[in-house]
């Protein structure tokens, strides 16, 4: 017992503690390792080339090969394979693309050992891109089809990513027009004005062209730049990237997109996603809930949105669609009733609009009448305005308002559609799906952000970002369908 003892110790000190292990490279197999056998049937590439072949990518509206003759090309299937399981990766490089499909176990037995260069993965992006669209559409489908989407409640959000631009390659309305002021006073100080741009101010270098010296050269260019600002209905116009718009974004004021999700609270799978130049979203509620009824074949049961997608125009159109949704008044003063606040009971949502008698009638039982129309701020649409005529008998005259003619109220086209949304938000059960926004959409970006490292565009042209964020979307999606996946709970054919 004891000599069996002593053998076992001295066996587990040659062999494992006295020896180090070590790259043994003279080591020579009977027969090569197979790729099959190094990746595990659980690995991300299977599940990504078993998505792909499910697929009808000549349906889809992907290029794939008619001839039989000519040289042989990388067939659609393998680069399609390639880009997701990059994007899946968080490879979006073509260049990085190129190099892990050399080196990068996945990506070699994905590809069968082969190794298309970054410019075929890039002319292949640039003659699919318009088909991306119906990609993502086919995934929300097969994810609607594996019970992973139950349209329930949904939440729409919107994100501002950086173009690929610079606001020192730009026009500027309000810089161009001081130039033009200036023009006829002094062209010398124009052109040193001209001269001096941001990269000037990092020691490079920078003379205005010498075409542009001219004074009359100088006021052209100056005035079909104003142009070129005016067609494009903007105050600011990247030289590099003209589909960009100045928006806020955590940067700072920047060149930007404006990128839209709507997803599903189940298991947080994007059922619709779009990329729009607006700078807000005040506009883009009902094309993204459009979105989600051509995806999935109907909207969810309740639709939550922040403030920022508070519109009595979407509201109405909304209405007008029977779509459920519930958009955040945040702390709109003019909208929101603080009952704590003295007068509060005159608030202006506390009017009546009776639109068959075409009066206001006030908390009181007093009557408005119309007076007249007057244009909204920004002249989209006109307001009614009715005001009281019994003002001058009415016990609460002042604490109503301090005006002498009498209180007056306008009455948008969209009231009844806000005093709708309104009452609607007094129901708790609708306070609590509002409070669930956060949790629903908000990781999504957060993910996508912080996760990813997704700041800026890698693409400039609207198309181009279009193109990419369904392709980012759609691998959204296919991250959360592989769990399910590997878990045997879904099928992608």
């Amino acid at each position: 017992m004891i000599g069996y003892v002593m053998v076992q110790v001295w066996i587990g000190r040659e062999v494992g503690m006295s020896h180090e292990i070590r790259a043994d490279y003279g080591k020579q197999f009977l027969f090569p390792p197979s790729l099959e056998d190094l990746v595990p049937a659980d690995h991300p590439a299977r599940f990504i080339r078993e998505f792909v072949d499910s697929l009808d990518l000549e349906g889809l509206g992907f290029r794939v090969r008619e001839a039989p003759d000519g040289r042989p090309n990388y067939a659609a299937d393998l680069l399609l394979k390639v880009w997701l399981y990059g994007y899946f990766e968080g490879i979006r490089s073509t260049r990085r693309l190129e190099k892990a499909c050399l080196q990068q176990l996945g990506f070699l037995w994905l590809t069968g050992t082969h190794y298309p260069d970054h410019n075929t993965l890039w002319r292949f992006y640039r003659d699919n891109r318009a088909v991306l669209k119906g990609l993502f559409t086919q995934v929300v489908r097969v994810a609607v089809k594996g019970d992973l989407v139950d349209m329930v409640l949904n939440a729409v959000d919107g994100t501002r990513v950086m173009a690929d631009a610079s606001k020192s390659r730009a026009l500027h309305k309000e810089r161009l027009e001081k130039v033009l002021k200036k023009l006829d006073e002094c062209v010398d100080e124009v052109c040193e004005q001209i001269e001096s741009s941001e990269e000037q101010e990092k020691g490079r270098e920078v003379r205005l062209p010498a075409k542009l010296s001219n004074r009359g050269n100088l006021r052209e260019f100056v005035e079909d730049a104003l142009k070129e600002l005016k067609e494009n209905e903007t105050s600011h116009l990247s030289l590099t990237d003209k589909d960009a718009r100045m928006m806020k974004c955590r940067e700072g004021i920047e060149f930007a997109y404006n990128a839209q999700v709507v997803v599903d609270n189940k298991e947080g799978i994007i059922v619709a996603a779009d990329v729009v130049q607006a700078e807000s979203d005040n506009f883009e509620l009902v094309d993204m809930l459009e979105q989600v009824e051509e995806n999935v074949g109907r909207v969810g049961e309740e639709t939550v949105a922040d403030g920022g997608y508070f519109s009595g125009e979407e509201l109405k159109r909304a209405d007008d669609n029977s779509y459920e949704v519930l958009v955040n008044i945040g702390d709109m003063k003019d909208l929101k009733v603080d009952e704590s606040k003295e007068g509060s009971e005159f608030h202006r949502m506390k009017f009546e609009y009776d639109e068959e008698r075409d009066v206001c009638i006030c908390p009181m039982g007093g009557v408005l009448k119309f007076i007249g129309e007057k244009k909204r701020k920004g002249g989209k649409y006109k307001v009614r305005v009715y005001r009281c005529t019994e003002y001058e008998d009415c016990p609460d005259r002042w604490r109503c308002s301090s005006n002498k003619h009498g209180r007056t109220i306008g009455i948008s086209p969209y009231h009844n559609n806000i005093k709708k949304q309104l009452e609607k938000q007094k129901d708790p059960e609708k306070q609590e799906l509002l409070e669930k926004r956060k949790t629903i959409v908000e990781p999504t970006f957060g993910g996508i952000k912080h996760c990813w490292g997704f700041r800026r565009w890698a693409v400039r042209g609207l198309l181009n970002v279009q193109a990419q964020w369904y392709l980012i979307c759609t691998t959204v999606n296919l991250r959360k369908m592989y769990k399910k996946w590997v878990e045997g709970c879904i099928q992608t054919a």
